[in-house]
Order: C-alpha cells, then structure tokens, then sequence
C-alpha cells in the first residue's frame, strides 16, 4: 500500500469512506494538489479525468492507476462542489484532514495545480504529472509503472 496514507481515511464521490491500505495496493498513485478557485486547476482537471477514465475505466484490465484528490479549496462545501463536479471517480483527502498541510511539506508544493506520481512507499516518480499528461498522454503512464516497478498487463497505446 502507499504508506503515506497509512492510518488514513479516505473518501470515495459518494461519500463513502475508503481504506487506502486495499485501495492503493500495488497501484501508482497520483497526488493531485488542486483547488477549485483556480483557473489552471479548473483546465487541468478534465484532462486528468479523460486520462484517469481511459486508463482505469475503458482499459481490460484496468490500469494500476488511483488519484488521491488533496483540496486546496478554501471550504469543505467548495471542495464537495468542486470534486462532484470537475474530478474523476478517484478518491479525496476529506478536506478537514489537517494532514493535507503535512503532504504539501513533504512532497514541497508552493502552488496549484500539481499532480505528484508516487511509488507505494511513497517515494516520487515525478513531480511533473501535470506537464507529462499534457505532453505524452497515456504514454507517461508506462514510464510510471517501470519507475514504480508494478507489475502489470496495461499495454500504452
């Protein structure tokens, strides 16, 4: 599991909350720093879930792909809007969970967006998620798993 969320509490689109431990299980996981008051959040977002949708959800067998949403939003009202509206059926930090100020530190976020790719250790692969997404497309995910070492079935178109 990726241990940087070990004894956490997960949220699913539904509310329900998640276990990390099972849930991020030998997967790659991105941390996606966004918020939605911010523009180039508000433009990155779809993009991840079209990617986030066509590894995981239209691939057989799914991607070892899970995002973990951290809210930079200035409300939990703001963050469940955002989320249910803008974000892919992956999971989110509840916003009153002060260990989001902890992940920031650690993986040194300064601003939104930011898309961090992480090993199950939780050792990065990148810190340019965002950017490698925009130019590669599902590509980048190939050089994810080798760097995570997962093994996998996935073929990258």
């Amino acid at each position: 599991m990726v241990e940087v969320f070990v004894g956490k509490t997960l949220l699913n689109k539904e509310g329900d909350l998640i276990d990390p431990e099972e849930t991020l299980r030998n997967k790659v996981v991105g941390i996606y720093f966004s918020a939605g008051w911010c523009p180039p959040c508000r433009d990155f977002t779809p993009i991840l879930c079209d990617f986030y949708t066509e590894l995981v959800e239209e691939s057989e067998p799914p991607a070892q792909l899970e995002i973990v949403f951290i809210s930079s939003d200035k409300s939990s009202d703001d963050m469940v809007e955002y989320y249910h509206d803008m974000h892919g059926d992956w999971l989110a930090l509840p916003w009153t969970d002060q260990y989001k100020h902890d992940l920031k530190n650690r993986y040194k976020i300064t601003a939104v967006p930011k898309l961090v790719i992480v090993k199950e250790n939780g050792d990065v692969i990148t810190d340019k998620g965002r950017k490698q997404i925009r130019d590669q497309g599902l590509a980048c995910f190939r050089s994810w798993l080798e760097a995570a070492e997962v093994f996998h079935n996935f073929k990258a178109s």
